[in-house]
């Protein structure tokens, strides 16, 4: 075997060489040679050193060059590309793109001639299976072949053999495997047999020594194709497009489609400031992956933060159903980890009256209130009665601004803590352009201020901080090279100058510097496993600009103190973000369940609901081992159904599955957190419908208060009367039906009486029986008569004080 792979080496040299020296006649003959599969901007240059070949031999002019000027990357894995040229006249413009990439620039390809041109044509190279283009040649040759294989292919062509002097000329007849032993080993050789053009026949064998030469110059060019086709499996996923254009003089031609690429990420930095005022600093960068195989030279460059619906379409294949691919489930980590957003911005409310000099309300004022950044959380008008009311606040620093015309404009500066607070205002009369500054607080025991940056920390008893370092300085004087712009529900960064990235290389650009509002916490779910929480930073982006999702690295007094992760995060959205745990503080969690209680009742037009509430309690016992003071936010599973008991502490916010409460803690301080909920179940009764024993338990368990028992009672008591009243006219009519059916019975034995003297007697007993019946029957209609309107009336009394009866009585 290893002899035969010899020999197909020094036969394949040999008809290269043959290939190469042959003639005019086999160069016509040859077929151009398969496209090669090199990365995209290798393939480029290659297809133009092909094309300028042609050219030299052809006399036409170099296809023109497109090359890449602008790039959009998308969050969704996919790049649009924008190419930019200028052509001649009916120039024919050639983009070479891979197999992969083909199918997407078929499905997006866009192609413009700018200046009056036509386009003429778009064609491309189709890819037949490897073994159908084998089948189109001559040669009945496999993709794996081999010298014994090659020779059979042969027969019937003319080959010229030369092993030493001798040189013998004809048609192969046939190739015939003999094994030789020599020195008691067995090896195989081929015996070839050629018929020469006198008819001799001649049997070679073919060793190292011997030379085979193709001499038919069509079977030549058969085996050059058939070498280039193998050559092609190295290089088959090159694929080119041609566009063919029609006008005059020279034009810009603009081409531009979609195709796959590595999704941008995005990653940043967070420095915390040690100098008091100062606020953290935002750093964004943007991991930018050129893996296109052509270089992007001073490209513009897009990133949009967003994934616009894209997908893969074979347009140049057979198309075939696919089953969906579903990955085994892998475990969750507890970190990193993203905290979802609030539903609710804070729980916190503004209420006061507006007045003029004179005491009287001022209605229909206007009534803004602004946080530190200058944003409108909220507006409100005052009512008739001077009113007004801003709810949904989070804890923090205000400005309130009162505008009514006539008046002078009023500012009221405000601290906002949890629950509600008021605020009263007395506006001055004069102009709306006057304005005057009252310093006001809301009722709050602490003040927040600012401690290493990060507002939450308590004024007093900090030692002075640290002098921040030149590098902070020098952070802030970098400028982003990106800017944001909306783009419906996407969001993109523009880079603001041209850039370079070289084919198979990546690039981090900053697009984003800005700082920030961030409040330094440390956050406790009980899903985590641990009493130790997670540090975190309750960061606003009060950026104009949209965060997009990524890893992030926290910087504190120059060292690094944790990394986490991120979702997007809009302009003044507030969002947790965690990087660390927090070794100083320990939180446990006790869960105490409580029975049923009925808790309201409610009585209204003969109905009962009856309120029952099942209570649960949960305590977290917090301890602040550091010290240093913390602000430690514990989430609380918010259930469906459940909701939180009235002397329950108030939540910072809230999301779609957790309450946020606010713990601050002093040094070696422990606190607790009692939050108690209540599920409400609710059980209507018919009035008319209770009973004694009914109202005895319900007195018993104290499910009704002294009060409504009362009124119970005159129900039930007067329920009794209409029983008693019914019961009795139940009773006369069963003695009237009584006598109706005996009356009924004595008739009809009448009737059976003949008239004989033995039964008159009998006939004048039944007839005395009828008379004493009919006074009966007569003495019973009118004691009905006498009971019908006691019990109408009784029961009318009965349905006026079910109706009327209206009570509301918490228990």
């Amino acid at each position: 075997m290893r002899r035969n792979i010899v020999w197909l080496g020094v036969l394949l040299c040999v008809l290269l060489c043959g290939l190469l020296t042959g003639g005019q006649a086999a160069r016509a003959q040859a077929r151009p040679p398969a496209k090669t599969k090199t990365p995209h901007a290798a393939a480029s240059k290659l297809a133009r050193a092909q094309a300028a070949s042609a050219n030299e031999n052809n006399g036409a002019a170099a296809p023109a060059e497109l090359p890449v000027r602008n790039v959009v990357l998308y969050k969704g894995g996919v790049g649009y590309f924008e190419h930019m040229g200028r052509i001649s006249g009916n120039e024919a413009v050639h983009i070479d793109f891979s197999s992969d990439q083909l199918n997407d620039v078929l499905g997006s390809l866009t192609v413009l001639d700018l200046n009056g041109g036509r386009i003429t044509g778009i064609d491309y190279n189709s890819e037949a299976p490897f073994s159908r283009r084998l089948g189109m040649l001559g040669l009945p040759l496999g993709e794996n072949t081999s010298l014994s294989k090659f020779l059979e292919a042969l027969r019937g062509t003319r080959l010229e053999i030369r092993g030493g002097n001798s040189v013998i000329t004809g048609r192969l007849l046939s190739v015939e495997p003999k094994t030789q032993v020599n020195d008691r080993t067995a090896t195989e050789v081929d015996l070839a047999t050629l018929v020469s053009d006198s008819g001799d026949v001649h049997t070679v064998e073919v060793t190292p020594a011997v030379q085979v030469r193709l001499a038919d110059a069509e079977t030549r060019g058969d085996v050059g194709q058939y070498l280039s086709l193998l050559a092609s499996q190295h290089q088959q996923g090159l694929r080119r497009m041609t566009i063919a254009t029609a006008g005059t003089g020279e034009r810009e031609l603009y081409v531009s489609y979609v195709s796959e690429t590595p999704i941008w990420k995005t990653t940043y930095r967070i420095v915390l400031p040690t100098k008091p005022g100062d606020e953290p600093l935002l750093q964004g960068w943007a991991i930018v992956d050129n893996t296109t195989g052509e270089d992007w030279n001073n490209v513009e460059l897009s990133l949009v933060a967003g994934a616009p619906q894209s997908f893969i379409q074979q347009l140049s294949q057979p198309y075939y159903a696919r089953r969906s691919v579903v990955p085994l489930p892998q475990s969750v980590e507890l970190t990193p980890q993203t905290h979802e957003s609030a539903m609710t911005s804070g729980t916190g409310s503004l209420t006061g009256t507006v007045t003029d000099p004179a005491g009287a309300v001022v209605p229909g004022t206007s009534v803004r209130i602004l946080d530190s950044n200058g944003q409108v959380v909220d507006t409100d008008t005052t009512d008739d009665r001077g009113k007004y009311e801003l709810d949904g606040l989070s804890p923090g620093n205000y400005r309130v601004e009162f505008t009514k015309p006539g008046f002078q404009q009023l500012v009221e500066n405000v601290t906002v803590g949890g629950g509600t607070q008021t605020l009263n205002a007395m506006l001055q009369v004069g102009s709306v352009a006057e304005s005057v500054t009252v310093e006001a607080q809301a009722a709050t025991d602490k003040v927040m201020a600012t401690r290493n940056g990060v507002v939450g920390g308590i004024i007093g008893g900090a030692p002075p901080p640290a002098p921040m370092p030149a590098l902070m300085d020098v952070m802030k004087n970098m400028a982003a090279a990106a800017k944001g712009a909306s783009l419906g529900d996407l969001f993109e960064y523009k880079l603001k100058d041209q850039v370079t990235i070289h084919k198979n290389e990546s690039a981090l650009v900053p697009i984003l510097q800005t700082h920030v509002q961030a409040e330094k916490v440390s956050l406790w779910n009980s899903s985590l496993g641990s009493e130790r929480p997670l540090r975190a930073l309750w960061l606003t982006n009060s950026s104009a600009l949209t965060l997009d999702g990524g890893s992030f690295t926290v910087l504190e007094d120059n060292a690094f103190a944790g990394e986490g992760l991120t979702d997007p995060i809009k302009p003044n959205e507030k969002r947790l973000i965690s990087y660390a745990a927090d070794l100083g503080v320990r939180v446990n969690e006790s869960v105490e369940s409580q029975p049923q209680k009925v808790t309201h009742v409610r009585i209204a037009r003969g109905v009962m609901f009856q309120t029952r509430e099942l209570r649960q309690s949960t305590t977290y016992t917090l301890r602040d081992d550091d010290t240093t003071p913390r602000v430690v936010l514990i989430e609380h599973p918010l259930r469906a159904g459940w909701t939180l008991a009235k002397n329950a502490p108030q939540p910072a916010e809230k999301t779609s599955s957790v309450y946020r409460f606010r713990v601050e803690l002093k040094p070696k301080q422990t606190k607790t957190l009692d939050v108690s909920e209540a599920e409400p179940q609710e059980n209507i009764y018919q009035l008319s419908n209770l009973t004694d024993d009914q109202i005895e338990f319900f007195a018993r368990d104290r499910d009704i208060n002294p009060k409504i028992e009362a009124a119970l009672r005159q129900i039930i008591e007067q329920k009794n009367v209409v029983a008693e009243l019914a019961a009795q006219i139940a009773s006369l009519n069963n003695r009237r039906q009584r006598i109706f059916t005996d009356q009924q019975r004595i008739r009809e034995n009448l009737k059976a009486l003949k008239g004989t003297a033995e039964e008159r007697a009998l006939i004048e007993r039944y007839t005395q029986q009828l008379e004493n019946q009919e006074d009966q029957l007569q003495n019973l209609q009118k004691q009905n008569a006498e009971l019908q309107p006691k019990h109408d009336q009784a029961r009318a009394e009965l349905d006026k004080m079910i109706q009327e009866l209206t009570l509301d009585e918490t228990i």
